[in-house]
């Protein structure tokens, strides 16, 4: 680690030492060893992967999916308990996010999981946990994926739950709600979820633990399970209510239909060893869908998705737990980029393993989901995991593509090009980019009983659209096919500025994220470095440097209240470097905030030359649902010295 004698310059010679007053000994040290780490952790493959951090209500629903089953491994039980244990709070809670206020429903099911391991209700932390339970109203005020998996234990009963019977899958297009109309996690989950609930799934539970201590009013008795929030919502609660009545009106071979359609979607989509969509929650649904309806454990579709579920344990000496899903194009990708700052010639055979790895991954001619709404639009994206076909992500398909135009690796041109014309041809309306789906804005569907959680849909956000503007203006220096597609997510962009000079970051934390995103993709444009949106941005980032030289700001910011914007109670090594490099891009390279910023990620760079950041870093659900890179105060901090060393030497 770097001390201030390092870095300071008294008594450093001048040509030793920045313009600014960095060490540039000490700046290229930095460098190096930063450098040097990441390329330890490259896969022989190409590719780097770092682990994927969610809250704790992942590898709880790993306990109870084995004790749904009866398939219970001890020892995996016991260290996913020891996981558990050590992320509780204070006050007995356990929060979405490192710091964060407790969440009830993570909370009821970290509970259970850690019954069913054997933790005693009178231990110490068992109490606890309870007591915060019970003061915020009980299980029953948890959300509805919580209370559909009591409802599958026989916690509570099953009109606790929405109706979504299987039959949905047999809606014409025109009607409100179609499957087309929601995400593609959205998708994912709710279609073996259809089938479970339909038939009232029921959970084998061999030790017989049930948690009924953790409801105010018994559940049988409870009347409360969907509270009004808005006079939609109250609208589509009648049509629930209208639904469960009608329900024994249902043909049998129109019930039977919907059923198989629904397995037919789903297998589908099994994605192999890499699972449905991807993501934990879908592959856990599919793989007790198909058990559910008869298959037998032996079956390949059956044998691949329990598969596809247990390639996302961590397991380690003490403790272990279960990811979301795995970021692997994500991660090679921004490793790369950081790589390329660093020393493009000296790291061209790393990248070249990279790049070559990545060619290998891009989507061509699969078909995918998102051709449902682009019919005629050749391939061309990348998917966030290893292989997720039907699920390209835009904005990985955005940072790839950039990367590789500025690696000038030879043999990409094809792949820029054709990630290019796939980006242009999945905008939206208004000119921005969702990361899945193009026009995903149907909104009303956000209050539908289900829809607890808001995060059905895959709106445009400025952040993924920053980057899709990024990619075209650095491809459309010699390309102007894509100038029409770059104008309109520019005047997109320019609309969603707030009015402190931020935007908002749907899938980094947050405003700093937004605002780090948006002015890397107006540095590549022709928009001059006078325009307000670039100055009205560097302006806020630096009213929220903290006194450290810093920056950083925590998931509360996903709340209303502005007092949170680019505030936390610490500095982040991630979020410096991209305030660092926002403020570069926006033509202050020779800022004492930038100095700042600089050198607080010198001090507190490690001997082996990474960070350590212990906090979540993106949201997977604003409010909902948190996530921690393991990888963002690896390459980020890299990325952002690398860069001002490099903006130094053209001085």
């Amino acid at each position: 680690m770097f001390t201030e004698s390092d870095i300071e310059i008294s008594n450093v010679p001048s040509n030793t030492t920045s313009s600014t007053g960095i060490g540039r000994n000490a700046l290229e040290q930095a460098i190096i060893k930063a450098q040097e780490h990441l390329l330890t952790l490259q896969d022989e493959e190409g590719y780097w992967l770092f682990e994927l951090e969610a809250d704790c209500t992942i590898p709880a629903e790993y306990i109870m999916m084995m004790h749904y089953l009866d398939d219970i491994d001890k020892k995996l039980q016991s260290k996913i308990a020891v996981y558990l244990r050590s992320r509780q709070s204070e006050d007995g809670s356990y929060p979405l996010f490192t710091g964060g206020d407790g969440d009830l429903s993570c909370s009821v099911k970290v509970y259970y999981a850690l019954k069913m391991a054997g933790d005693s209700i009178d231990a110490p932390h068992m109490e606890k946990l309870r007591n915060w339970i019970l003061s915020q109203g009980g299980a029953a005020k948890a959300n509805v994926f919580t209370r559909i998996a009591l409802a599958m234990f026989e916690q509570l009963p099953w009109r606790g739950v929405p109706y979504i019977p299987v039959e949905i899958m047999l809606l014409p297009k025109w009607f409100p709600f179609h499957l087309d109309k929601v995400s593609y996690w959205s998708r994912t989950v709710m279609v073996p979820l259809f089938i479970l609930c339909t038939l009232k799934a029921k959970a084998k539970n061999p030790h017989n633990v049930d948690v009924l201590e953790l409801f105010v009013v018994h559940p049988d008795k409870e009347r409360h399970y969907f509270p009004e929030r808005t006079l939609l919502n109250k609208f589509f609660l009648g049509l629930d209510k209208l639904g469960r009545v009608t329900r024994p009106l249902i043909p049998r071979s129109m019930h039977e239909r919907a059923i198989q359609k629904a397995l037919d979607w789903f297998t589908e989509r099994l994605n192999g060893e890499d699972g449905l969509g991807g993501i934990f929650p879908a592959m856990v649904n599919a793989y007790e869908a198909m058990l559910l309806l008869g298959m037998p454990k032996d079956h390949p579709n059956v044998v691949i998705a329990r598969k596809s579920i247990d390639k996302l344990l961590v397991v380690n000496d003490e403790y272990a737990y279960c990811q979301p899903c795995l970021s692997p194009v994500w991660d090679t990708s921004l490793t790369a980029l950081a790589l390329i700052e660093a020393d493009n010639n000296g790291n061209s055979a790393s990248l070249k393993r990279a790049y070559d790895w990545l060619k290998t991954k891009q989507l061509s001619d699969q078909v995918g989901d998102w051709q449902i709404s682009r019919p005629g639009l050749p391939g061309g994206g990348w998917a966030f995991q290893f292989n997720n076909a039907y699920y390209p992500d835009v904005d990985d398909t955005a940072v790839v593509a950039f990367g590789m135009a500025e690696s000038g690796l030879p043999d990409l041109e094809q792949s820029i090009h054709q990630a290019t014309r796939w980006i242009v041809g999945m905008q939206s309306r208004n000119g921005g980019y969702g990361a899945f789906d193009v026009d995903n804005t149907n909104y009303y569907l956000n209050e539908i009983p289900f829809a607890d959680h808001g995060a059905l849909l895959d709106p445009p956000t400025v952040d993924v659209s920053a980057r899709c503007a990024m990619l075209m203006a650095r491809v459309a220096k010699d390309h102007d096919e894509y100038l029409p597609a770059l104008e309109r997510t520019l005047d997109y962009i320019r609309s969603e500025q707030e009015e402190d000079g931020s935007w908002f970051g749907r899938w980094g934390t947050n405003y700093i994220y937004g605002t780090w995103s948006v002015l890397l993709g107006l540095e590549q444009t022709n928009v001059p470095k006078t325009d307000p949106m670039y100055r009205k941005a560097a302006d806020w980032l630096k009213s929220v440097q903290r006194e450290d030289g810093g920056w950083g700001e925590d998931n509360n910011s996903y709340h209303d209240d502005q007092k949170y914007r680019g505030k936390y109670h610490f500095s982040t090594a991630f979020q410096t470097a991209w305030a660092v490099l926002g403020l570069i891009a926006a033509g202050e390279v020779h800022s004492p905030e930038v100095r700042a910023g600089i050198e607080f990620m010198l001090k507190n760079q490690l001997d082996d030359g990474a960070w350590n950041d212990e906090c979540f870093t993106a949201p997977g659900f604003p409010r909902v649902f948190y996530l921690k890179y393991h990888g963002y105060d690896k390459f980020f901090p890299l990325w952002a010295l690398a860069r001002y060393r490099n903006e130094l030497n053209k001085q």
